[in-house]
């Protein structure tokens, strides 16, 4: 027994990482779900392709670093763009500074947003800011919502797409109406977009018309573009200027950045236009997903959305999170087929359901109905 399986064999968690990385069929492969010498590799092997090579390496945000926020700006048809280590630096700044030129610090937001789910308080604790819900339903704040509050908020921020609630998006008409009812009150809008990049499909409007609507938006490398790490904040210049010194005074004026830079300028290059394909067979995952659930007798399930409206939707059983885990584990052990991964307590269920979110990228795209209809089989038969 080499050491990692029998790391893996006594840490139920090392376990859950061995089965996930060895398997042979993916619906996707996380970026943390691969070993340095692969990640060191895949930088090696195409970061000349996006960048000069023979260049100096950055320092406090030179050179790749200031590449990345040029290319990033233009394409968000942004005046300027500022690269942030992590997006919840991003947010709190972005957020901050909207703050001071409004004169309010309330921002309005949805209570599933990142910021108040997975920030431990820091928009409150750190930037002093308050914060305001206009909805509780499982989708992002509608016009009359918005309209409608009773309190004045300075900042509208809209996460796109809305994550905890199923990775969902408003139409496109529903969006454009909210932030004009935004407008209505004096208030800036600003997007949560660690995702935008995948709601083009959804939206049928490309990258920089969707990002206009928005007086600043931040977007992830790592998330949908498999970088390492790091963030972007664009907006208008004057602002982005404010941000920069923002960062120094938080700490994310790093001394280099180049491994995240070229990485995230990879992404660009090479997943981003590969995304809205991403999109369009998650919905065929979807709808076989379902599919299969019904021929194997399953007694409930939720495919939420039925129609995904990105790469990403949520899959929902009346099973406890450690039985489905535990099913999805052994089926990536024994079949080398890894149809889900981790599941968790559904957070708006009743006990004894939960939920696990479904990546389809470029892995997923090699999977057929059948081989999803197959899988679910299989799952489904480790529950017994």
């Amino acid at each position: 027994m080499n050491d990692e399986a029998q790391y893996a064999h006594t840490d139920p968690q090392e376990r859950r990482r061995a089965a996930f990385r060895n398997a042979g069929k993916v619906l996707a492969r996380h970026s943390a779900q691969h070993r340095i010498g692969e990640r060191l590799a895949h930088l090696a092997a195409h970061a000349g392709d996006v960048y000069d090579l023979d260049a100096d390496a950055d320092l406090y945000g030179d050179g790749v670093v200031a590449e990345l926020e040029r290319r990033t700006a233009r394409l968000l048809g942004k005046e300027a763009a500022a690269f942030f280590p992590t997006g919840t630096m991003a947010q709190q700044v972005a957020l901050r500074c909207w703050a001071g030129r409004t004169g309010n610090s309330t921002v309005a937001l949805h209570p599933r947003a990142h910021p108040e789910r997975h920030e431990r308080g820091a928009l409150t604790g750190l930037s002093g800011l308050r914060t305001v819900h206009p909805t509780h339903e499982p989708r992002l704040p509608n016009a009359d919502e918005v309209r409608g509050f009773e309190e004045p908020f300075g900042t509208l921020m809209l996460e796109l797409p809305l994550r905890e609630a199923g990775f969902v998006l408003p139409s496109w008409e529903e969006l454009t109406e909210a932030v004009e009812a935004a407008r209505e009150r004096d208030a800036v809008v600003h997007f949560d977009g660690a995702r935008l990049w995948e709601c083009t499909e959804h939206f049928g409007r490309p990258l920089a018309e969707i990002a206009a609507l928005a007086d600043t938006v931040y977007v992830s490398f790592y998330k949908s573009l498999e970088g390492m790490s790091g963030a972007v904040l664009a907006g208008p210049a004057t602002l982005v200027d404010e941000a920069r010194t923002w960062r120094h005074r938080y700490g994310g004026n790093l001394f280099q950045q180049y491994p995240a830079a070229l990485s995230a300028l990879i992404g660009l290059e090479r997943t981003l236009p590969r995304l809205p394909e991403y999109v369009l067979h998650a919905r065929v995952v979807a709808r076989a997903l379902a599919e299969g659930f019904g021929e194997a007798g399953t007694p409930w399930f939720r495919v939420h959305p039925r129609v995904p409206h990105t790469h990403q939707f949520q899959v929902w059983l009346p099973y406890d999170a450690d039985v489905l885990t535990d099913a999805a584990v052994r089926q990536a052990e024994e079949s080398g087929v890894a149809l889900f991964q981790r599941w968790s307590p559904a957070p708006e269920g009743p006990p004894g359901v939960a939920v696990t979110e479904v990546t389809v990228a470029a892995r997923g795209l090699e999977w057929s109905t059948a081989d999803v209809r197959e899988a679910v089989a299989g799952f489904v038969g480790r529950l017994g």
